[in-house]
């Protein structure tokens, strides 16, 4: 295998990875939605940071490590797991408090419109996601020609997952943009985050008691 087919090889796999809706689309989705613009971006670079960690330790054949100990694999998904479901909970508590929405035409409040704040939350949820590191390990190593630096072709495939990842959330961001206004209205928040809470923790459950 040459280098390019691996590229292209690897674009494909990971390009149809990127566009299957899952946890990381839900987060983005709601959170740009709400009008929290810097914490969404800083949900998709935090997310993004995550790939780039498990990319790497892949590379340097760490994370095999704990895909051979039992023990780290299932400390690892139990944290992922009680952490998607605690998440997911808190969102789905805060829709039956009869707390006031705020006024769509209102700028979103500085302490949650945070790039730091997002930033955690995408880094946090794709690290503790031991799924993640697995599908590296099992498919890294597949795509990576004998003749080559393993780390530094792992880090190339790795930046090409992360660009595609970083240009289907801008799409994701400016289609919800787009209907931020609607979806900010008090029945249309309370619907969404109550459908992006269950999603999550149902995430966290399949983590936890899933094969």
């Amino acid at each position: 295998m040459t280098v390019t087919t691996a590229l292209w090889s690897f674009a494909l796999v990971v390009g149809l990875l990127t566009l299957t809706p899952g946890l990381d689309t839900a987060l983005v989705l709601r959170t740009s939605a709400l009008g929290h613009r810097a914490r969404a971006w800083g949900v998709v670079l935090g997310i993004q940071t995550g790939v780039l960690a498990w990319g790497a330790l892949t590379s340097l054949g760490v994370t095999a490590l704990l895909t051979a100990s039992h023990l780290a694999y299932e400390l690892l998904r139990w944290a992922g797991a009680a952490y998607l479901v605690w998440m997911g909970v808190r969102m789905l508590r805060s829709t039956f408090r009869g707390l006031p929405a705020a006024d769509p035409d209102e700028p979103a409040p500085a302490a949650q419109d945070s790039l730091a704040a997002g930033w955690r939350q995408g880094a946090l949820t794709n690290l503790l996601n031991p799924k993640v590191g697995a599908f590296y390990v099992a498919v890294l190593p597949q795509f990576l020609p004998p003749d080559t630096d393993h780390l530094a072709m792992g880090l190339l495939l790795t930046a090409e997952h992360i660009l595609l990842g970083l240009l289907w959330s801008t799409a994701l961001v400016a289609c919800a943009r787009l209907l931020s206004a609607r979806l900010r209205r008090p029945s249309t928040r309370r619907t969404l985050d109550r459908l992006t809470g269950t999603v999550i923790a149902a995430f966290g459950i399949r983590l936890a008691f899933g094969d």
